[in-house]
């Protein structure tokens, strides 16, 4: 006697009502999704809309003092980065939100490498002094933050796709890479240089981390440039600094 249809049913494991079952918990999720999107969107709009109210970095202040700090000291990097830091610190405003720690770590991304010490990371803002004693060349990334790169010694070279000549960016100049686009760059020789980032910075650490698990598999230089970022931001954020 052939089987009748609801065994059928039963020995292949499905049913309507596991059927029914599968659809709600998808049709859940989505719902889920569609009010995050929906409470979301509107307070990432209006963050948008105020970022300049979250920043504590001047512009204008930051390039006037690369170059004191390279007319102070020369190609004595060193006594350069001592320079900057002590002039920020000094001031009341910025005191709270500066690592004086050098707490130097290799950062590999986008082809590069090279060496940096986290001045400052927040959520709308990063300053760094960022460099190599040897040079290296790299694919810029194309970021969700404006990205001002102050070079205090050697020099930077950048290269836009159908121009065909170079950018060149000399101790004392800066090179202004727009958020959304992207350049290769390169440092010939030994450059060191302020860089100071302001927008969505967490959108950034992905470029950041990714050489690490595409190439080098640095997990330990990983570990520490996580921890170093994680506790600034964080500490920054009680502080009320977003």
């Amino acid at each position: 006697m052939a089987p009748s249809k609801s065994k059928q049913a039963a020995s292949s494991g499905c049913n309507c009502k596991k059927s029914k079952c599968c659809a709600g918990g998808v049709t859940g999720w989505l719902k889920i999704f569609a009010i995050l999107l929906g409470v979301l969107a509107p307070i990432v709009y209006y963050l948008e809309q105020n970022l300049n109210r979250f920043y504590i970095f001047d512009l204008d202040h930051l390039h006037d003092l690369s170059k004191r700090s390279i007319a102070a000291h020369g190609n004595d990097t060193r006594a350069i980065v001592k320079y900057i830091v002590d002039e920020l610190t000094s001031k009341v405003e910025l005191k709270p939100y500066i690592n004086t720690d050098e707490e130097w770590v290799f950062n590999n991304a986008g082809g590069a490498m090279g060496a940096m010490y986290i001045i400052h990371a927040s959520i709308t803002e990063y300053l760094i002094i960022f460099g190599t004693a040897i040079g290296t060349e790299g694919h810029t990334g194309r970021h969700t933050a404006d990205d001002y790169f102050h070079i205090l010694t050697g020099t930077q070279v950048a290269y836009t796709p159908g121009k065909y000549e170079a950018e060149v960016y000399p101790p004392g100049s800066m090179h202004w890479l727009p958020r959304g686009e992207v350049q290769q760059y390169k440092m010939p020789e030994g450059c060191f240089a302020l860089e100071y980032a302001r927008g969505w910075i967490p959108p950034m650490l992905f470029f950041g981390f990714a050489d690490t698990f595409s190439s080098t598999l640095d997990f330990p230089t990983l570990w520490r440039t996580v921890v170093i970022t994680a506790r600034e931001m964080i500490a920054n954020l009680l502080k009320g600094k977003f």
